[in-house]
């Protein structure tokens, strides 16, 4: 089944019409799946019918918090999630006076073996897909009740690595129609450069 959340729009207006579905329905998909719904059944201005379709048809991720650390100091928020597989990532949510920041993981594990990082301890597991690096934007927005400003991807893995999906997930996430967050407000940290 495909991992709903790492469409593009264009490519969701594709799988519907194939559905026999008009394209509009793409666009308040999207949207749903930017608020961070947990379940197709909370997308309530679509049909019952669809909704199992999207159901048989799609995997729709959920992390679920494994651990939530705040900081006594600056409020910082530490996030470990779990993953559908059972894998972990970390990400941190971090207040400034221009916005909320938030640093996110691209890979479960990593193979560069820097010295200074832990990340790559045990190698590199896995690349996350586009749908679940966007996963810990949504869901620490949702947590937090805080919209996030600026995106850095630097936590778990080496973000060139899964070159691939992190492009996808840079379109998706400064897509007008989901999060919105403008291409200047990204900075992607390359262990090799540091």
């Amino acid at each position: 089944m495909t991992e709903i959340k790492s469409l593009t729009i264009e490519e969701l207006k594709n799988a519907l019409a194939d559905m026999g579905e008009k394209p509009f329905r793409a666009g308040q998909i999207f949207k749903w799946l930017h608020q961070g719904v947990e379940s197709f059944e909370e997308m309530s201005n679509l049909s019952k019918d669809l909704r199992a379709r999207l159901a048989e048809r799609f995997v729709l991720t959920v992390p679920q918090v494994v651990r939530r650390q705040v900081s006594q100091v600056d409020g910082t928020v530490k996030y470990l999630w779990r993953l559908r597989d059972g894998d972990c990532v970390e990400s941190v949510l971090m207040h400034y006076e221009h916005g909320v920041s938030v640093c996110v993981s691209t890979q479960v594990g990593c193979r560069m073996g820097c010295r200074f990082c832990a990340s790559g301890l045990n190698g590199l597991k896995r690349h996350l897909s586009a749908g679940e690096i966007l996963d810990e934007i949504l869901f620490m927005q949702k947590d937090s009740g805080e919209a996030v400003s600026n995106i850095v991807l630097m936590g778990t893995g080496e973000p060139l690595d899964n070159y691939d999906n992190v492009l996808r997930f840079l379109h998706l996430v400064s897509c007008p129609e989901g999060v919105n967050i403008g291409q200047p407000e990204m900075s992607i940290v390359n262990a090799k450069k540091i």
